[in-house]
């Protein structure tokens, strides 16, 4: 079950990593402007990171790792959903609900990451 829970982090992961590059936008939508650079570069930064990331969490040798550093990349973006609650504060309700429902969510996939983590050395 470790395995299986780590390879459907790696899984969220990968899939959030692939759409930074695919539909950029939205996300460079939410990019804290007190950031320097373009939001298109921070985009393609933390698609990046949330690829290797998924790397790391789907490899056993580099899982322990893998987890750790996903439990801080969820932290990490954590501004940037807080930017689009904001931005989304008169949105319609659906919008809104979805804004608001994402911060959170960061809660439990912390969590979730740092369970990997612990997991992956509790099997060595």
């Amino acid at each position: 079950m470790p395995a299986r829970s780590a390879l459907l982090l790696a899984g969220l992961l990968a899939t959030a990593g692939v759409t930074h590059f695919v539909r950029p936008k939205p996300y460079d939508a939410i990019v804290p402007a007190s950031l320097p650079g373009s939001p298109r570069t921070w985009t393609r930064a933390s698609g990046a990171a949330e690829l290797l990331v998924a790397t790391a969490v789907a490899l056993p040798a580099t899982r322990r790792a893998g987890g750790l550093l996903a439990a801080g990349l969820f932290t990490a973006v954590f501004p940037a959903n807080v930017k689009m609650a904001y931005d989304w504060r008169h949105h319609p309700t659906p919008y809104k609900a979805a804004a608001y429902g994402r911060l959170p969510v960061q809660v439990p996939l912390v969590l979730w990451a740092l369970k990997v983590s612990r997991a992956a050395r509790g099997s060595r």
